[in-house]
C-alpha cells in the first residue's frame, strides 16, 4: 500500500469530480438509502426511523438514554428527538424522563415496536440482494466503511 508521499505531485486533475472518493461515498449513501425507501415504506417508516429501530432493537433488555441513542447512530438530539415523537405517535417507541435524572429522557421499545421488527425482518437481505454482492463482497465492503470512519474519527 502506497503513502501520500510516493504519489505524484498535486496538480489540476486532482479536483475532478470524477475522481473524488468523497463524491462516490455520498452518492453511494444517496444510493442506499434512497433503495430502502420503497422498503420501508410499506410499513411507514423512514431511514433514520429505522436506523434508531434498529440500534433499540439490538439490545432488547437495554432502556436506552436519548443520548446514548444519539450516539450510538449518530444523530444530534436535535434530529434525534423530532425522530422519536414520531416513532412515539405511531406506537412502536415511549419515551419517559429518568425517575432518577429529570433531565435525561429514557427511550424503549413498545410491544407494537416489537411486532413491526417482526415484519421488517426481511429488509436487510432484500437490499443486500439488489446491491449484487456476494457475501464476501459485502462483508469486506463493510470493513473497509468502517475502517474509513475509524480513520476519520480518530
Amino acid at each position: 500500500m502506497g503513502t501520500l508521499d510516493a504519489m505524484p505531485a498535486a496538480g489540476p486533475d486532482d479536483l475532478l469530480l470524477d475522481r473524488q472518493l468523497c463524491f462516490a461515498l455520498y452518492a453511494a449513501s444517496r444510493a442506499v438509502v434512497r433503495a430502502y425507501g420503497p422498503l420501508l415504506d410499506e410499513h411507514g417508516l423512514t431511514y433514520p426511523q429505522y436506523v434508531a429501530l434498529l440500534a433499540l432493537w439490538g439490545e432488547p433488555a437495554r432502556v436506552w438514554t436519548v443520548g446514548e441513542l444519539g450516539d450510538a447512530v449518530q444523530m444530534d438530539g436535535g434530529t434525534l428527538t423530532p425522530l422519536l415523537k414520531r416513532l412515539e405517535r405511531d406506537g412502536w417507541v415511549a419515551r419517559r424522563r429518568d425517575v432518577d435524572d429529570e433531565r435525561r429522557v429514557l427511550v424503549e421499545v413498545t410491544p407494537a415496536g416489537w411486532d413491526l421488527r417482526d415484519r421488517v425482518v426481511g429488509v436487510p437481505r432484500q437490499l443486500a440482494g439488489r446491491l449484487g454482492l456476494t457475501l464476501q463482497e459485502g462483508i469486506a465492503l463493510k470493513r473497509a466503511l468502517e475502517g474509513v470512519v475509524a480513520a476519520l474519527e480518530s
